[in-house]
């Protein structure tokens, strides 16, 4: 009875064991790692800048200002003021001068690219106050884009006042031939463009081309002045020549016709002219 007994008692500690051990979970195998892609990853998106606006060109903006005169206007195609402004260098806030401005086309273009915290020293002489510029030059003054700019009446030996100093440039527009034959001090007059200018600054002469070998003989008749003869008096007052340009060139020119805007005609703004850009040291 007691053997009965104790192997009845072991079986159920077997059938416990196995239900014991059959109820152990299964090993799993650990998960398999992906073989490596060929592909190139995949590049995280980055933010592109939109692009600039391009900046607002003073001079492009001043040539092509909607409140110019019909007039100005009409002499752009013969003068290039665009290329002449730049070659110059003229940027915003400069500090520049005009001599013997005449009737304020050029002066009016450099008030437009300096801006209100530039300044424009505009000179005429008395002599070409009295012959054709008073009219012109002081009703052109009125125009609200000119309150940047100082009328100057003075001779062109001594063309600018006092205060006129550290200037970025100086220009000299088709007047430089008329200086000879209005018996300026060309030396003296020269030599105070030399003093107004900062170190590096400009002096940009433009003139009608006369033919070679004729020196000053066609300063009044022609309005015109050989060109060689020119650089050698500015060079005389110190200055260097560090470039020319060639926009305004035409070699169709038979250079033996005035340039004087009085006889000119149709021929106005076709004429060979030089242009000259002297810096001082």
């Amino acid at each position: 009875m007691r053997i009965h007994r104790l192997f009845g008692s072991l079986s159920i500690l077997c059938l416990l064991a196995g239900c014991a051990m059959s109820a152990q979970p299964e090993p799993v195998a650990p998960p398999a790692r992906p073989l490596p892609s060929t592909a190139p990853p995949a590049s995280e998106p980055t933010a592109q800048a939109a692009p600039a606006a391009p900046a607002s060109d003073p001079i492009e903006s001043a040539v092509a200002a909607s409140d110019r005169s019909a007039d100005d206007r009409a002499l752009d195609a013969g003068r290039k003021p665009v290329e002449l402004l730049r070659f110059a260098g003229v940027s915003t806030g400069q500090r520049v001068a005009e001599l013997q401005a005449g009737g304020g086309y050029t002066a009016e273009l450099l008030a437009r690219v300096v801006g209100p915290n530039g300044r424009v020293y505009g000179q005429n002489s008395p002599f070409v106050l009295k012959r054709f510029a008073e009219q012109p030059w002081s009703e052109r003054l009125l125009k609200p884009v000119m309150a940047n700019v100082t009328r100057v009446d003075r001779e062109l030996d001594d063309p600018l006042p006092p205060e006129a100093t550290n200037l970025d440039a100086v220009f000299l527009v088709m007047f430089y031939h008329d200086a000879v034959w209005q018996k300026v001090d060309r030396a003296k007059m020269n030599a105070a463009i030399f003093r107004a200018l900062r170190p590096g600054g400009v002096y940009l002469v433009v003139d009608h081309s006369a033919k070679a070998g004729t020196g000053l003989a066609d300063v009044e008749t022609l309005h015109r002045i050989e060109e060689p003869l020119l650089k050698k008096e500015v060079l005389a007052a110190g200055f260097r020549l560090e470039a020319e340009a060639d926009f305004l060139k035409n070699a169709a020119d038979t250079r033996d016709w005035s340039t004087s805007p009085r006889a000119v005609g149709e021929r106005r703004g076709t004429s060979d002219r030089f242009v000259l850009k002297f810096v001082k040291p």
